[in-house]
């Protein structure tokens, strides 16, 4: 079990290392002025050091409001039950990820949304497949041929000349 406490902390404590690496980031490019107005790493700069201050607040104040007695913070926030339903999400969501940088974007969203829709929502295998292959087709007509956005692409696209 994971109280509401813990998952504060880890989320604050993740999201300002997230803070802290964006600022890092942004000084490379640098974040001062020069002729031209702002340099490439200023909004990045000081849109990360926001969010690490923001970071550091919540960490404060969220152990000032368990040293206070705040009944909330030890109720209970992550149990097995809540825990297999992140899993059921964040899981094909990896899956996804991988898939895409190793098959290519469209196959990806196309093993995806079967998975999902059929396995998960129990969907029929006609509107499963005319979903999936619907969207990857959307997504290739819209993004490559219309925007010029080339997506990543598999061993598979070739194959099929896109």
């Amino acid at each position: 079990m994971i109280t509401r406490f813990w998952a504060e902390i880890a989320t604050a404590l993740a999201t300002l290392v997230f803070g802290l690496v964006i600022v890092k980031g942004a000084l490379e490019f640098g974040i001062g002025w020069d002729s031209s107005g702002p340099q490439p790493g200023a909004f990045p700069f000081y849109t990360g050091g926001l969010v690490a201050l923001a970071s550091l607040g919540t960490l404060v104040f969220t152990a000032a409001r368990r040293f206070a007695g705040a009944e909330w913070l030890a109720e209970e926030f992550l149990d097995r039950e809540r825990g297999r339903r992140v899993l059921s999400f964040l899981l094909p969501l990896i899956a996804f990820v991988v898939l895409s940088a190793t098959l290519g974007m469209y196959v990806a969203t196309i093993l995806y949304l079967v998975f999902t829709m059929r396995f998960q929502g129990h969907y029929g295998w006609l509107q499963t497949l005319a979903t999936a292959f619907g969207t990857a087709a959307f997504f290739y007509l819209a993004l490559e041929k219309f925007f010029q956005i080339s997506l990543l692409k598999g061993p598979l696209e070739p194959l099929l000349g896109l």
